[in-house]
C-alpha cells in the first residue's frame, strides 16, 4: 500500500507544483516548463525509493508492457495517479477558483490531428528516455531522476504552445474534471494519444534491448 500512497502523493505534487505555476505565472514557458521538470525531479528522489515514481499512468503503461511491473500493481498505480492528480487540481481550485486549473487543450490555431500526433510523439521521446534511463543494466542509476525531469522541460518548452503538454494521462484528468467545459470535452485527446505513445515507445525499447542481446 506504500507504494501506492507514494504514486498519489507524487502526482499530487506533479500537478499542484505544475499546474500551479502554469495558473499563477500565466503559462510562462519557461516557468511552467520547469515547475514539471523539477517537480519529477523532486519526487523522483524523494518516493522513487518506494514506487519508482511512475506519477503517469504513460509511464506505468510502458513499464508493465516491459515485464517491469506485475498487471495488478500497473492497475493501482494508474488509480492512485488519478486519484493523486485530483487532489493536486482540487487544492488549485480552493487556491484559484477561477483559474482553469492549467488545464489542457488544443491551442489557438492547433488542429485535432496536430494535437494527437504532439501529444503521442512527445509522449513517446518522454518514455522513452524513462525506460532508457531505469534500465537495470543499461541505464543512468540515480542520475535517472534527474534526466528525466530533464526531459519533461524539453518536452514542455515544445508542446506547451501546442496542447499544453500532456504526455501524462492522469495530469489532464485532475483539472479537466474539476474544470470542465473544453478542457473535458478534449479530455480523451490527452489520454489516447499518450497511451499510445508509451506503448510505441515500449516496444522500441524492446526492440533496442533484444537486439544487443542478440548481438552479444
Amino acid at each position: 500500500m506504500k507504494k501506492y500512497f507514494a504514486e498519489l502523493l507524487g502526482t499530487m505534487v506533479l500537478v499542484l507544483i505544475g499546474c500551479g505555476t502554469a495558473v499563477f505565472s500565466g503559462v510562462d514557458l519557461v516557468a511552467t516548463s520547469l515547475a514539471f521538470g523539477l517537480s519529477v525531479v523532486a519526487m523522483a528522489y524523494t518516493i522513487g525509493g518506494f514506487s519508482g515514481c511512475h506519477i503517469n499512468p504513460a509511464i506505468t503503461l510502458a513499464a508493465w508492457v516491459s515485464k517491469r511491473i506485475s498487471s495488478l500493481d500497473a492497475l493501482m498505480y494508474m488509480v492512485f495517479q488519478v486519484a493523486g492528480a485530483i487532489l493536486g487540481a482540487a487544492i488549485l481550485l480552493y487556491l484559484a477558483p477561477e483559474s482553469g486549473l492549467g488545464a489542457n487543450g488544443l491551442q489557438e490555431g492547433i488542429s485535432l490531428q496536430q494535437g494527437l500526433i504532439a501529444e503521442g510523439v512527445f509522449t513517446f521521446i518522454f518514455v522513452l528516455v524513462v525506460l532508457a534511463t531505469t534500465d537495470s543494466e543499461r541505464g543512468a542509476g540515480e542520475r535517472a531522476g534527474f534526466f528525466i525531469g530533464l526531459t519533461l522541460v524539453l518536452v514542455h518548452l515544445v508542446c506547451i504552445g501546442i496542447t499544453g503538454t500532456s504526455v501524462n494521462p492522469a495530469r489532464s484528468i485532475g483539472p479537466a474534471l474539476l474544470a470542465g467545459g473544453a478542457a473535458l470535452e478534449q479530455l480523451w485527446i490527452f489520454v489516447v494519444a499518450p497511451f499510445v505513445g508509451a506503448l510505441l515507445s515500449a516496444l522500441v525499447w524492446k526492440c533496442f534491448t533484444s537486439c544487443c542481446c542478440k548481438k552479444k
